[in-house]
């Protein structure tokens, strides 16, 4: 497995993490543990180290089911990485609250990387005038976590502020060959060089969006590699930048498993012949993609029903692939009446939480006009 040397943290982890997020799962939501157990251990058997999961991820049961099948494994072999649920704390004492709750899910008596989740510029505020920085960096010189970090996701100067608040051991933030001008991007990857912060990488693959490209697109990497995964594209493209020490993939499948490890157990840079493919690949997405919706799901559950990320992959599916019949059946015949997005009731909640600061009330009143109703 192709590692990368944190020399600022003196530890080598894998640069492919296991992102705990997208396991496979039950009919009735639950994960499949029996699946999801037998991805990790094939993964770490070949030499993946970096386990990422966080306290709301599979809506609570991540923590508790990693802390489950790492339990079996000596401490010192793997890399462990979680979050501090910043949106629930109201006072400073809910950090070490959450932290001592976390740990007893996880089944561990430290953390290694240890994040403030989901940080943005308002949130980020709030979290200065209770002390939780401070708080949290009390946990590390007490030896509960080695490495202090954020996950982030918001604009570039939101980014800049938080990052040169302290000297973080490391931050976590979405990067991929669509991305570079969302949230922090590229001058965000800039930014890290500059200020010596080791990047971990997050939707790489841009929520699966990146593997399932149309034919037409997809082709365009296939007429140079026919063998190559649309995948190990992606991941190489972030891989290609030396701050990038682990690279997350929320891995739903064995075949994605088999995928990643065999793309970074024969890691090559891209040359510039393939940086200039993927160029081109971006520009035709870009303009064909609705919004850039990832399928988080940090909108859900919406208070009135409304499936907001499904409304949303059908809808940028439609715009990527031009296959309004397709469309048509996944939101009038697949999808329950209660989903769609004309059930939408501009609440806001949705709004007030979403990642990518996306304008979802507009944009599932759009879908009503796109997909309106076959005759």
């Amino acid at each position: 497995m192709y590692t990368r040397n944190i020399n600022k943290l003196n530890v080598s982890p894998s640069i492919l993490g296991f992102g705990c997020m997208r396991f496979p799962t039950l009919s009735d939501g639950k994960i499949d543990e029996a699946k999801a157990t037998e991805m990790i251990e094939k993964a770490m058997a070949n030499g993946v180290t970096y386990i990422d999961t966080a306290y709301p991820y599979h809506n609570g049961d991540s923590e508790p089911f990693v802390g489950k099948v790492l339990k079996n494994h000596k401490r010192d072999s793997f890399i462990l990485a979680t979050k501090l649920p910043v949106w629930l704390i109201k006072t400073k004492a809910d950090v070490r609250r959450l932290f001592s709750e976390q740990l007893k899910r996880l089944q561990v008596d430290y953390v290694d990387f240890y994040m403030l989740h989901a940080l943005d510029g308002d949130r980020w505020d709030q979290l200065v005038k209770l002390g939780v920085p401070e708080e949290v960096a009390e946990l590390q010189k007490e030896g509960k976590i080695r490495f202090m970090g954020f996950s982030f996701h918001d604009e570039y100067a939101a980014f800049e502020k938080i990052a040169t608040y302290r000297d973080w051991d490391f931050c976590q933030l979405q990067y991929n060959y669509l991305d570079t001008n969302i949230q922090a991007g590229r001058k965000g990857y800039d930014l890290t060089v500059k200020l010596g912060i080791p990047l971990i990488v997050m939707e790489p693959i841009k929520g699966g969006t990146l593997a399932a490209l149309p034919k037409d697109i997809a082709e365009v990497f296939k007429n140079y590699d026919p063998k190559a995964s649309l995948s190990s594209w992606a991941l190489r493209w972030v891989a290609q930048h030396d701050n990038v020490k682990v690279i997350l993939s929320g891995m739903s499948t064995m075949e994605h498993v088999d995928d990643n490890l065999n793309t970074f157990n024969n890691y090559k840079a891209l040359s510039p012949e393939e940086n200039a493919i993927v160029d081109e690949v971006t520009s035709i997405v870009n303009s064909r993609t609705k919004n850039g919706c990832t399928g988080c799901e940090y909108c859900m559950p919406c208070p009135f029903g409304v499936n907001i990320p499904r409304n949303f992959k059908i809808w940028n599916d439609y715009g990527v692939y031009k296959d309004l019949q397709k469309a048509n059946r996944r939101y009038w015949i697949d999808m329950k009446a209660e989903e769609r997005a004309d059930m939408c009731q501009a609440c806001s909640a949705c709004e007030d939480v979403c990642p990518q600061h996306l304008h979802i009330i507009d944009d599932l009143k759009q879908i009503v006009k796109d997909l309106p109703k076959p005759i």
